[in-house]
């Protein structure tokens, strides 16, 4: 145990004298943090909604129809209360809820004046205000329907609220999307390239004739960016909570335990990458192409995954970064519990096992 330590000891001096690295991993996620763009609009389109219809008369059918005919909406889901809005939201099962109330026609008709409350999910601000702007404007133009050539006051309000996220801070989707990106392409990146780089130099084969197992020290390489990584973390969050004012509202430990769990996940995915490449520079490209791309595109953090044909979605499920955003997200802003983020725990648990042992295989293979 004594030499399993002073061989972390050994890599953790290397990379503190690597300037570079460094930089890399200390420096990248201050960057980030400070510089990523907070403006990213996209279009949103196919988004799932509920509605809670307490009038069912002619008026409110039609407007139903209209959400569901729309590019923009999917009716998934018809609530028969209200208290199943807050249930629906945490289950992410819904980005918004049209609500409308009793005896909608009949008011619209007689008093010229009715009320519709339309509630978004605010965890991603930009796509629930851009969902806000399109239900309105359905809205408005069944108003003009109805008015037809008439001189009649009618008026339709729209009464809309933004649940968890009431101010539409960007950082609320943003941090959570960075703290996803940064850990993994650090922990895979810095993980496969560190070993690669002793099989490059020749210096591989010398640490394997030593007393330790091979397995021992391949994880002697990986364990200093599993700390590292660990604190790249604790900098993001306290940067979110002093810098973006964004508060915890969930469990801090529980936060940071998935944290550790999903930087396992991709340390496992840098131990695979490194079995497979004899090169730096390969380690690199498949790191920063193979892996960036598909954690920008499929984690839901810049892009709606809803929006993406069936087979992209499909490909989503098998990347890590889809499930983390989601359990970060969920304690972050929504403050919920494992409860609610126990399937997508069990999710990296499962890839982080099956990133492991196709590790090891291919290591026994190529050393022995």
């Amino acid at each position: 145990m004594k030499l399993f330590f002073s061989f972390i000891r050994k890599e953790f001096w290397h990379v503190l004298r690597d300037t570079r690295s460094l930089i890399i991993l200390l420096g990248m996620p201050v960057m980030m943090m400070l510089l990523f763009g907070f403006a990213l609009s996209n279009e949103v389109k196919n988004s799932n909604i509920g509605v809670l219809d307490q009038s069912h008369d002619e008026s409110t059918h039609f407007l139903t129809d209209r959400f569901e005919q729309s590019r923009y909406f999917s009716v998934i889901k018809k609530l028969q209360k209200e208290s199943e809005i807050s249930e629906a939201f945490r289950k992410n099962e819904l980005r918004m809820v049209v609500i409308f109330p009793p005896n909608f026609r009949e008011n619209l008709l007689h008093t010229n004046q009715v009320q519709i409350r339309l509630i978004g999910d605010a965890t991603d601000p930009n796509t629930s205000n851009i969902m806000i702007n399109y239900a309105s404007a359905i809205i408005r133009d069944y108003q003009n329907e109805v008015l037809g050539e008439k001189k009649l006051p009618y008026r339709i309000e729209v009464e809309s609220s933004m649940i968890y996220n009431p101010k539409l801070s960007s950082s609320f989707n943003f941090v959570p999307g960075v703290m996803t990106l940064i850990l993994m392409l650090l922990g895979a990146m810095m993980t496969s390239v560190s070993i690669v780089k002793e099989k490059e130099r020749g210096t591989m084969e010398i640490l394997l004739v030593s007393p330790m197992r091979p397995l021992m020290v391949v994880l002697t390489k990986a364990i200093p960016y599993l700390l590292l990584c660990f604190i790249d973390v604790l900098l993001i969050l306290g940067l979110a909570y002093t810098v973006l004012d964004m508060p915890l509202r969930g469990n801090i430990f529980l936060l940071l335990g998935e944290s550790i769990l999903f930087i396992f996940t991709t340390l496992s995915l840098g131990l695979l990458i490194s079995n497979v490449v004899d090169k730096q520079q390969t380690a690199m490209f498949i790191s920063l192409v193979g892996l960036m791309m598909p954690a920008l595109i499929f984690s839901g953090f810049m892009f709606p995954l809803e929006n993406m044909p069936l087979p992209m979605q499909v490909i989503s499920n098998i990347v890590p970064t889809k499930w983390y955003y989601s359990i970060v997200s969920s304690i972050m802003v929504k403050g919920l519990g494992i409860k609610f983020i126990w399937k997508q725990t069990l999710i990296l648990v499962a890839m982080t096992i099956f990133f492991l042992v196709v590790a090891l295989k291919k290591f026994k293979i190529r050393l022995e």
